[in-house]
């Protein structure tokens, strides 16, 4: 389906070209695109398709949403493919006949959609991932079963970005749906990492349902099929996402102590290995100081106040996934609210979307936020009230 490139969405790539200091045609090649195509879009002359304006942001380094015309939001985007990936899984074990690239070329196609799942590019997942679910369903039937295991595990980490753009745009029935392919091509892997690993994705159905307490025992069974005392970096990076989820889940609860004995196992795991993605999950101690403030939020405003003090100036650092930075500054800006500070609070909100702009968004805590702040200013700031109406606030 195209999005038709009106003029405004012209003059938006237009200005984001020339602030990224590229001529048209370096835009062109970039992108990958024509220079003619470049010039009459930037006129406002002919329309272009998602694929296009996708490169075309990838090429400027923004997200897609900052291009888009006013009346074609992110969301819209992503909700028009949500019934191509409903009848793909519908016949996830009968995929049609079609085209089905080499396992090695998959696999780097895959590795791109993780990318794209931890910089919350959910507009890009929703296009792609349905076609790509096919192709891996053609793959993983297409061979003996005794050689399904890499094949089941690609399908596990596309599954899990499939699942990143349901939970995030409220498609719950969906997002458990794709949770239970994800549990069942983990047990095709045949590897206990995996099944850990779903194991984490799974608790944003708890978090849904508010059923924390059957959420902690979850991640508390996958902790004992893991080794207690774990050598090997992955695995010790396994058991710690766990630990650290588990800790926010139980301060949901109300179970202060179990929280905070998750979160000393976490960041004791966290010293013994260097900061990146592991199974699909970012761990390390910027994650788990991260974590620190999300148990601190989950028990309530005593403690976000102290969390507030033990932050002190301290920030995520760039080389952390868009998203985990971005989910940073919305709790931190729902602690600052609690704390007294909205100028503080709003200001965080701000730079969350300057980070991850669909990620926060969609996120139903900067929606109370951004009401609450609007109220409690009184409409006295105008970029108060867009960022308000951008992210319906309210509804």
């Amino acid at each position: 389906m195209y999005a038709e490139a009106s003029a405004g969405t012209g003059k938006r790539i237009a200005y984001r070209r020339r602030l990224a200091r590229l001529t048209q045609q370096e835009l062109a090649r970039a992108a990958g695109i024509a220079l003619g195509t470049v010039r009459k879009i930037e006129r406002g002359e002919r329309g272009a398709g998602e694929g296009v304006l996708d490169a075309i942001a990838a090429a400027l380094g923004v997200d897609v949403t900052c291009l888009l015309p006013r009346r074609e939001r992110a969301d819209d985007r992503v909700h028009r493919a949500m019934p191509e990936l409903s009848a793909m899984l519908a016949t996830h074990d009968m995929p049609d006949d079609g085209p089905t690239r080499p396992l090695i070329e998959l696999r780097g196609v895959v590795a791109e959609v993780v990318t794209w799942r931890l910089a919350a590019q959910y507009v890009r997942i929703s296009r792609q991932v349905p076609g790509l679910l096919a192709e891996l369903g053609r793959a993983f039937h297409s061979v003996p079963t005794n050689c399904r295991t890499d094949s089941a595990e690609l399908l596990v980490a596309a599954y899990r970005a499939a699942d990143a753009v349901a939970y995030k745009y409220g498609a719950y029935d969906l997002s458990a749906r794709l949770i239970d392919l994800m549990r069942w091509a983990a047990t095709q892997s045949e590897n206990p990492l995996l099944e850990a690993a779903v194991a984490y994705t799974r608790t944003e159905m708890y978090f849904a349902a508010e059923a924390h307490a059957a959420g902690l025992r979850s991640l508390e069974r996958a902790l004992d099929i893991l080794p207690l005392r774990p050598t090997h970096p992955v695995v010790v990076a396994t058991r710690g996402t766990l630990h650290m989820r588990a800790a926010v889940i139980a301060a949901r609860a109300g179970r202060e102590e179990i929280a905070f004995t998750h979160l000393a196992e976490a960041r004791a795991l966290a010293a013994r290995v260097p900061e990146a993605t592991y199974q699909g999950t970012e761990f390390g101690p910027e994650t788990v100081r991260i974590h620190e403030l999300s148990v601190a939020v989950s028990l309530g405003d005593g403690y976000a106040r102290r969390a507030l003090d033990a932050l002190g100036s301290w920030a995520p650092p760039n080389g952390l996934a868009a998203e985990r930075r971005s989910g940073f500054y919305i709790e931190l800006a729902r602690a600052q609210l609690w704390s007294g500070r909205p100028d503080q609070a709003f200001a965080s909100l701000r730079s969350a979307r300057r980070i991850a702009p669909q990620h926060t968004r969609e996120h139903i805590w900067v929606r109370e936020d951004a009401a609450t702040l609007r109220r409690l200013k009184r409409g006295d700031a105008e970029s108060l009230s867009k960022f308000a109406e951008w992210c319906r606030a309210g509804e």
